[in-house]
């Protein structure tokens, strides 16, 4: 007789693995014409969108503007297919650039794309492990915190082109940064300052106009068109542009802009580092880049699934977080492979996409297709797209990440200890980086959801007249209500109260219906408390024992021994229990444990 066979899922039934979630999902609903046409003009119109920013976003992150497309291109096609959200947009986004930046001027574009490799592999294990619906723990104010530190980052980096001013080498830390802007301020070039101005002003108000038309098409042909005919016919008049900042080199021969060309297959690890050598890919290469790929990776999931929220809460649906998180990571994995840097879930153009009547994830592909199009037949005339345009669209970007309206809201009405998890993860992430500013704003924000759960669980003593009783207890009972869990913060103040009981009672009855949960140190802390009154010659009876307390009490071994320790599910049992008790001699002090 063969032998069973067996898939991952049996050996391991905790872990996910749904491939085409969404695809699946919405095919399974029904799809038809109709809605194929409403996906074809969403994409489109999403596409138009994502070009400029794809460019934008790569230069802002220290790469050529052709590595923001084919990231577009590459992952934002295979994530939606393979995701778990119907509407979802992935590429590049801006959150990244504070990350991929400096490692782009550190490793150059091959430890780049290496650090998103590896990310990439990150992010599947996360998805695959179920790591998806762990980010909804992360706490509200740490998400706006560190989002609007990551815009204000992203609009200082801004200026040096927006101004067009001369900065040789921009530096590391934001304050340096900040310092290097306000000395270089008299190098000002006021062509490129006008036309980042101007682009600015259509960004703002052109949907005033026409909302079907999306600003930021119409804002960068202006200024793409603009600035070629005023160079021409304006002596004197010139402004930095794609083709004269970036070039590529195509059979041993330099061309300035984009190339014409679809995305190609290389490997990363033989592509430039930081010293123009091929980065390889060995040990060292794999450590260093380590906590790299490990921050690209946290931010990558965070977002994508902050965006896949964000889309549910537009369309009334729901989306798979581990599939999302697999789609993401098999994304980053294939986008390097093509000259891609990190993708995750983009919220802007999600938000796009639903607008424009998107049904399904085919949207998302034919953004991609568009992008693709447009690097095949538009690269030439893309190079002409001035920096400061460029500039002034991700200012608008970075202005709204900031959601400056919710910050300033969320330090009005919330709780002290939530504003000051919010001021430090914006500080740290203007200071420092994203990962410290989430890791700290995590610990600082369950430090202090300690201390309120400290400040709400307490014990006191009951009257003997109680409306959970139906008659009066004996003098010979104390009855104390246990309210809020029992854990390591809150156990030990919790317990305290228990060290002193009334001369006559021979009996504690302890009411721990609004106990929902014990660890090991209230566990311990319990037990402490039981002993002493143990030892005081006084019996204990536990009612209303919840479910999970009241199994780490049988798996730790504690016996009901209807005498000196009764532990009951049932509040009125427990009750009954104490009067009983209370009607027998005291027991014998010093008593063992329970």
């Amino acid at each position: 007789m063969s032998p069973r066979p067996t898939d991952v899922k049996s050996l391991f039934p905790q872990l996910a693995f749904r491939p085409f979630a969404a695809l699946r999902e919405t095919f399974a609903a029904g799809y038809g014409k109709g809605d194929l046409r409403a996906d074809l003009l969403a994409g489109a119109v999403v596409g138009v969108v994502a070009l400029p920013l794809s460019m934008a976003l790569a230069i802002a992150s220290g790469v050529p503007p052709q590595h923001g497309l084919y990231t577009a291109i590459v992952a934002g096609g295979l994530i939606a297919l393979l995701g778990g959200s119907r509407v979802q947009v992935s590429g590049p986004t801006a959150a990244f650039v504070v990350i991929l930046s400096p490692i782009a001027a550190e490793f150059g574009i091959g430890g780049l794309l290496i650090a998103t490799l590896m990310a990439g592999v990150m992010l599947v294990i996360m998805g695959i492990t179920r790591f998806g619906r762990l980010i909804q723990f992360i706490p509200y104010p740490v998400t706006i915190g560190f989002t609007a530190g990551i815009g204000v980052v992203i609009a200082t980096l801004q200026l040096k082109d927006l101004l067009g001013l001369t900065i040789p080498a921009m530096p590391d830390h934001y304050v340096e940064r900040v310092a290097t802007i306000a000395t270089a301020l008299p190098t000002v070039h006021f062509a490129d300052f006008g036309v980042g101005l101007v682009t600015f002003a259509i960004l703002l108000f052109w949907s005033r106009v026409d909302k079907r038309v999306p600003a930021p098409l119409v804002a960068l042909t202006v200024a793409g068109v603009g600035c070629a005919l005023l160079e021409r016919f304006v002596p004197g008049f010139e402004v930095a542009t794609i083709r004269e900042r970036f070039s590529y080199t195509v059979e041993n021969a330099t061309h300035p802009g984009i190339p014409q060309l679809p995305p190609l297959f290389v490997l990363p690890w033989t592509l430039p580092d930081g010293t123009g050598q091929a980065v390889g890919f060995d040990w060292h290469v794999i450590s260093t880049l380590l906590p790299k790929a490990f921050a690209i990776a946290m931010l990558g999931a965070i977002e994508s699934l902050l965006s896949a929220v964000v889309a549910d809460g537009m369309t009334g649906a729901q989306h798979d977080p581990d599939a999302e998180l697999i789609a993401q990571g098999a994304g980053n994995i294939a986008a390097p492979f093509f000259g891609g840097i990190a993708a995750t879930g983009a919220i802007a153009r999600t938000a796009t996409n639903v607008r424009a009547g998107a049904r399904s994830p085919i949207s998302a592909v034919v953004h991609a297709l568009v992008v693709l199009a447009a690097v095949l037949v538009l690269a030439p005339w893309l190079g002409y797209l001035p920096m400061a345009a460029l500039a002034a669209l991700l200012m608008l970007v970075a202005w709204n990440m900031s959601e400056v309206k919710h910050v300033v809201h969320s330090i009005r009405v919330s709780p002290k200890s939530d504003v000051l998890v919010l001021i430090a993860c914006f500080a740290l992430t203007v200071l420092f980086d994203m990962v410290i500013a989430v890791s700290w704003g995590v610990a600082l924000a369950s430090l202090l959801f300690m201390r309120r759960m400290i400040e709400i669980t307490e014990v006191k003593l009951v009257s003997d007249v109680h409306p959970s009783l139906r008659e009066k207890l004996p003098p010979k009972v104390a009855y104390y209500e246990i309210a809020g869990p029992l854990f390591f913060g809150a156990a030990h103040k919790a317990m305290s109260a228990l060290h002193t009981v009334h001369d006559q009672a021979t009996v504690v009855l302890l009411d721990m219906r609004a106990v929902p949960g014990m660890d090991a140190t209230g566990k311990v802390n319990l037990k402490s408390a039981i002993s002493r009154l143990h030892k005081d010659g006084l019996r204990v009876v536990l009612a209303g024992v919840r479910p999970q307390p009241a199994q780490f009490m049988h798996t730790a071994g504690w016996v009901d021994d209807r005498d000196r320790l009764s532990i009951c599910t049932v509040l009125e049992d427990g009750v009954q229990r104490a009067r009983d008790l209370a009607e027998r001699p005291p027991p014998t002090a010093h008593a063992t444990h329970p």
